[in-house]
């Protein structure tokens, strides 16, 4: 499913339906991105996936990229990276994101969120049912929810939105690398060989670097 027809389907049901893959024909595994985008440290291989909490693809992928991500070599790093696209509800998914990274609860939530907001319909796109899911899980929800409003969290929301368009993300889930390629199930067939096709991109951006 395309971005338009999948904001649509997000218009429609506070489930979200899912965000699709994009739909360019491609004979390489991978998208190269022209022009490069920067990183946050050159020094090291910068690794982004772009995902949204509403998306089936992106539930059915965070458990093998967090096995993947146990073995990340040290001159690799990753960042996640909320896709926006300028709709409502997939801002407040992605503020609920960076509200959890700021207050150190991101690691205790972020694998149960996906299952909340699409199966249990937990309403993660509203403050109310933010304070009262984060609360249920142990959550300082005070604390939590200072930090979902604060003006620190619209800056980083901002950032994101920009990310995406600079690498012209149209479908999620979506890997970067080093701000060079970008793969994902749509190219590759499957998400076990997107992330076979990111370790030998990062292979290739090492090489590259000599």
């Amino acid at each position: 499913m395309d971005r338009r027809q999948a904001l649509k389907h997000v218009a429609a049901a506070a489930g979200l339906a899912a965000i699709g893959m994009p739909a360019l024909a491609q004979r390489e595994p991978f998208n190269t991105l022209d022009p490069v985008q920067s990183t946050e440290d050159p020094s090291r291989i910068e690794i982004i996936e772009f995902f949204h909490y509403g998306c089936p693809h992106c539930r059915d992928f965070d458990p093998l990229l967090e096995a993947w991500l146990v073995s990340l070599p040290k001159d690799v790093y990753f960042k996640r990276v909320p896709a926006i696209w300028g709709n409502p509800k997939l801002k407040a998914l992605a503020r609920f994101y960076y509200a959890a990274e700021a207050t150190g609860d991101l690691h205790t939530l972020h694998g149960d969120v996906f299952a909340a907001f699409q199966t249990a319909h937990v309403a993660l796109d509203k403050p109310e049912g933010v304070q009262e899911w984060v609360a249920s899980k142990g959550v300082d929800a005070d604390k939590f929810m200072a930090a979902y409003k604060s003006f620190g969290i619209e800056s980083k929301l901002s950032r994101a939105d920009q990310l995406a368009r600079n690498f012209r993300v149209q479908g999620v889930p979506t890997v970067a690398v080093n701000g060079q390629y970008t793969t994902s199930a749509s190219l590759t067939g499957s998400h076990e060989n997107t992330l076979k096709v990111v370790d030998e991109l990062i292979a290739k951006v090492r090489q590259s670097r000599g």
